[in-house]
């Protein structure tokens, strides 16, 4: 049998095999390039020198004495032209200084471009992080400037003393975002890291074992939850099973990746809906203006915030004994040794030892009790009942991925014969009618197309009827235009109809970018809901303390307790002057916790817009009958009444040219 006969191995030169050898010499690192450096200029130096040595005259006989002058003379090669006698020795001392010349230039430059390669890996952000007790940021999005200002922000102890942030980003693009946005962060440090955080090897830059807590940042883009979910996976990755670990808080924005994200975060985990919060906010202001500003006071670090609070002083008492027990903070809840939550429980439940106080204060140190029963004035509680709610009449501007949440939440939330009227550019597939409850149906849904970028098409609508007005802007990606902008159109549209009719109209409006919320023309103190910034409050607040998570969970809820402006009369009688602990008292025999005011002669006054949070119980006012007292309340049941489903139109569905109205009920 035959075989294949061997190639014939190609025969290569000397020369071409020993530079090809020393090209990838050169090749593996600088230290290589720097050790040939030195290597050829001792190659040349040496020799040279000692050729000069031995052609002068006068060099010393011994042979100790000429390799002394060798040395020497290799020492000084800089010294051009210090050697002189014949134009031999002087040509080759010439030639000498600009060798040594040029493997000194060489060498600067090798050693210069190695710092530049190390200052530029360092700009990049690629080295490890060693921090205990940081705060870690993974992503990229509007909603970090809020979160790494509020960490900041935070009191002490709570503040970090590092936030490491991790995205996919140029590191020195995001210190300079951090500046513009954030400011000084005073003894906080930031540090930034670039790469995705997705990739356990990256995520193990900034160590995410020794991190008082992570949290996970959703981005602009259409793949953020399903981004979100992969962060998750590569942190577990890099915790292991540990659940030692730190404690993780993510946000999706889309109800089909909770669930995974939920496990893919641990039993440390926490996540957040941001669509069903922003949509949970925008229907309880319809209800409740003014309630945006009680909340985005309540988020913040600037002021008071929800802390937890020892309980010693109230074992075996009841829970509205604890209400009265604090002159600088307001209770509203308890968090039992189970790890249980409870807001605005009945204030006969017993405070058993190993609970804790759910407070509203500015610090911790505010929770030291104190008695404060004596500054309570009965005689000037009211007594009648407050009149119950009536149906209320709701007009919706505009469609997005959250306007079907949003008309959910208000449908669960509506009292009996309430009518909302849906106009929107896009065409609304008609839901399918379902036959009606026994008794009066709670809302009934209408839909209108009419072309709302144009503002003679509100022009012509008449808002008479109307108790309130729901705007809502497209989702980013929907068209040329930036989200916003269609909004601003619509709220320019309504502020002329407002003019025309002399009637004050009650908005409720989202927007996407809170830059933009000087330019809404509305009136201060009107409810703007920013989704980015309401998220980043939340995490920044649940970051700080986990168990906060079901506080807000149920406050933002449409079941359970949720906080509640409504007219001091309820509390007070109007025009009485009296104490804040009067109206905590009053609050309490209605079953609600009282945490704080909004005087009506400063509703258009910036920036509190006369909300007050936490006043001291012995603070004195005069109650006006239109003064607001914003209390944690559980609504009247309702009994609750099915509805079709609301659809979510695409854009593909074009709306006709035509105004089309129907109603579902």
């Amino acid at each position: 049998m035959g075989g294949e006969r061997p190639k014939k191995r190609r025969r290569v030169p000397l020369r071409d095999r020993a530079r090809y050898r020393f090209d990838r010499t050169l090749a593996r690192s600088a230290g290589s390039l720097m050790g040939w450096l030195v290597v050829s200029c001792l190659a040349v130096v040496v020799p040279v020198s000692a050729l000069l040595v031995w052609t002068d005259p006068g060099a010393p006989p011994s042979l100790s004495g000429r390799l002394t002058a060798v040395w020497r003379s290799s020492a000084e090669t800089l010294r051009l032209g210090a050697v002189d006698g014949t134009p031999l020795r002087m040509l080759l001392a010439a030639l000498l200084g600009l060798v040594a010349l040029l493997c000194v230039s060489t060498l600067v430059g090798v050693i210069t471009t190695g710092l530049a390669e190390r200052l530029a890996e360092l700009s990049r952000g690629r080295s490890t992080v060693l921090e205990e007790g940081h705060a870690v940021v993974l992503g990229w999005s509007d909603q970090v400037f809020t979160v790494v200002a509020e960490l900041v922000a935070a009191q002490v102890p709570h503040r970090p003393r590092a936030v490491v942030l991790l995205a996919d980003v140029d590191k020195t693009e995001m210190e300079r975002a951090l500046a513009a946005h954030v400011g000084p962060s005073g003894r906080t440090r930031l540090i930034c890291r670039s790469g995705p955080a997705s990739d356990p090897g990256v995520l193990a830059l900034v160590s995410p074992r020794t991190a008082r807590t992570v949290l996970v940042l959703p981005s602009g883009e259409p793949t953020a939850d399903a981004e979100v979910l992969r962060t998750l996976l590569a942190l577990r990755a890099v915790l292991g099973e540990d659940a030692e670990g730190p404690p993780v808080l993510a946000a999706v924005r889309d109800d089909q990746y909770r669930a995974a994200a939920r496990l893919a975060a641990g039993p440390r985990g926490t996540v957040l809906e941001t669509d069903t919060v922003t949509a949970r906010l925008i229907a309880q202001c319809v209800r409740r203006p003014g309630l945006s500003l009680v909340l985005r006071d309540l988020l913040d670090f600037a002021g008071d915030e929800f802390h937890l609070a020892d309980a010693d002083a109230f074992h075996g008492r009841p829970f509205g004994a604890a209400l009265l027990g604090h002159a600088g903070a307001c209770v509203v809840g308890l968090l039992t040794p189970q790890g249980r939550t409870l807001l605005n429980p009945p204030a006969d439940t017993a405070i058993t030892p190993g609970s804790r106080l759910i407070i509203l204060a500015r610090d911790e140190e505010a929770a030291r009790p104190e008695d404060c029963r004596h500054l309570v004035e009965r005689p000037v509680i009211a007594t009648a009942p407050p009149h119950p709610e009536d149906a209320a009449h709701v007009l919706l501007l505009g469609w997005n991925r959250r306007a079907p949440l949003v008309v959910d939440q208000l449908r669960r939330t509506a009292r009996p014969g309430s009518v909302l009227d849906v106009v929107t550019d896009r065409s609304v597939p008609t839901p399918a009618r379902e036959p009606e409850p026994s008794g009066a149906a709670r809302l009934s849904v209408r839909f209108q197309s009419a072309a709302l970028s144009r503002p003679e098409t509100l022009l012509g609508f008449d808002l008479t009827p109307y108790d309130g007005t729901v705007v809502l802007g497209p989702d980013p990606g929907d068209g040329p235009d930036r989200p916003d902008d269609r909004t601003l159109v619509t709220l320019l549209a309504l502020r002329l109809v407002e003019e025309r009719t002399g009637r004050q109209l009650r908005v409720v409006t989202e927007l996407t970018d809170d830059r933009n919320r000087p330019l809404a023309p509305l009136d201060p103190g009107s409810d703007v809901i920013v989704s980015g910034e309401l998220t980043g409050l939340l995490m920044a607040q649940i970051a700080q303390n986990r168990h906060l998570a079901a506080v807000f969970d149920e406050l933002f809820s449409a079941d359970g307790s949720t906080i509640c402006l409504r007219p001091a009369g309820h509390y007070v009688c109007p025009g009485s002057v009296t104490t804040f602990a009067t109206v905590v008292a009053a609050a309490r025999d209605r079953g609600e916790c009282a945490i704080g005011y909004r005087r009506h002669d400063r509703r258009a006054t910036p920036p509190d817009h006369g909300v007050r949070l936490n006043p001291h119980k012995a603070e004195r006012r005069e109650w006006s009958p239109d003064d607001q007292v914003i209390v944690v309340a559980t609504d009247p049941p309702t009994p609750p009444t099915p509805g079709p489903p609301i659809p979510n139109p695409t854009r593909e569905d074009a709306p006709p040219a035509h105004h089309r109205e129907h109603a579902s009920d």
